[in-house]
């Protein structure tokens, strides 16, 4: 079967988005002629505009939406349905997505079938929870659904599963030549490794981004002992939030480190991150970023399980865990309450430290 529109719907955080690039890349090996459509949020924005494999990108934002309900709806109906899609991939699990792409006419409408929520899709898989195996793998078992056979190996069964590509994310000259004239005017010493510290992060889960982070303290003095261990530079990334957060990491530590937070746009921090030799970052869209990016990750993982939400393909970054009998909380979409968060707090610096390969 021949598609010539393929439309992806994912208004999430940065990081699922960039989960959705395998199935991307299959989708273009699969249909080289297709155009390719996407559904993002503005957050999420540059990451699909820089992607040479999409050629058309759609702003869905929540809140912008609730303040122009009925404008807002009609309008992004209007250009979706004007564009008649052949096929849609929902990853919304979300019935208003679904009726959605029905009324704009799109007749093979595939996702996953979450709580009857899949109820207006054309083909869909049941889905209680992503776990066992990365979201990756969920959204690339939904190309099955496509009943293709050419133009790309069709992904077999678990027992013959083969290791999908990693995440994309794509950097032109000019962000990289930023990066490059970013360090220079810092007057970073070139001959020194590099290591990104991302100290925020997590921000999709709002006013609990901060259980998903290894306290401040834990973090800076690491970066002491990295210091005084190595020569190499450390430069404090995220964005303009998180400012506050690493100003008290600066505070408390010994050693002089450099701060590109909140001066970068997503592409130029990925461009930075490039420079790196690593990047310690915690759980969240900045972890995926850097994957991407294709620097070394070494990661802190407490509520949230690093094989279905972790860097992947997994098997190539350091992921740490306390491993604690609680771990992890965070199940089918719900976090546990927990007052203690030991998982992240008992996480002392010399288990991370000792991981470190300097």
């Amino acid at each position: 079967m021949s598609f010539r529109k393929i439309l992806i719907i994912n208004p999430f955080g940065i990081g699922d988005v960039l989960f959705t690039t395998p199935l991307i890349s299959h989708l273009h090996l699969a249909y080289p002629e297709a155009l390719i459509g996407y559904i993002a949020n503005r957050r999420a924005l540059p990451v699909i505009e820089s992607n040479p494999k999409i050629n058309k990108v759609y702003i869905y934002e929540r809140d912008e939406f609730k303040d122009d309900l009925v404008q807002s709806w009609g309008r992004l109906l209007s250009q979706i349905k004007q564009e008649q899609f052949d096929v849609v991939f929902d990853f919304t699990l979300n019935a208003s997505f679904g009726f959605f792409s029905m009324i704009c006419g799109i007749k093979k409408r595939i996702g996953y079938d979450y709580r009857g929520r899949g109820r207006f899709l054309t083909d869909k898989l049941p889905l209680v929870g992503y776990e066992g195996r990365h979201v990756v793998e969920y959204y690339l078992d939904l190309m099955k659904l496509l009943d293709c056979r050419e133009g790309f190996q069709t992904l077999p069964d678990r027992a013959g599963y083969k290791p999908a590509p990693t995440l994309e994310i794509f950097i032109d000259q000019t962000h990289q030549q930023w990066a490059k004239d970013w360090l220079k005017a810092q007057k970073v010493d070139a001959t020194k490794p590099i290591i990104a510290v991302i100290p925020g992060g997590g921000a999709s889960w709002g006013k609990d981004a901060a259980s998903k982070r290894w306290p401040v303290s834990q973090y800076a003095a690491l970066v002491d002992k990295i210091v005084a261990k190595s020569s190499s530079t450390i430069i404090l990334m995220g964005d303009p939030k998180e400012q506050l957060l690493c100003q008290e990491l600066t505070r408390q530590c010994s050693s002089s480190v450099y701060s590109a937070v909140g001066a970068t746009t997503i592409l130029q921090m990925t461009a930075l991150l490039q420079e790196c030799r690593m990047a310690i970052v915690n759980d969240g869209g900045p972890l995926h970023v850097a994957v991407a990016a294709g620097v070394l990750t070494v990661s802190m993982f407490g509520p949230v399980d690093p094989v279905v939400y972790g860097p992947y393909p997994l098997s190539e970054h350091i992921v740490i865990q306390k491993n604690l009998a609680c771990q992890p909380c965070y199940r089918q979409f719900r976090k546990a309450s927990c007052n203690h968060l030991s998982c992240l707090r008992d996480l002392t610096v010399e288990e991370v430290f000792g991981r470190l390969n300097l």
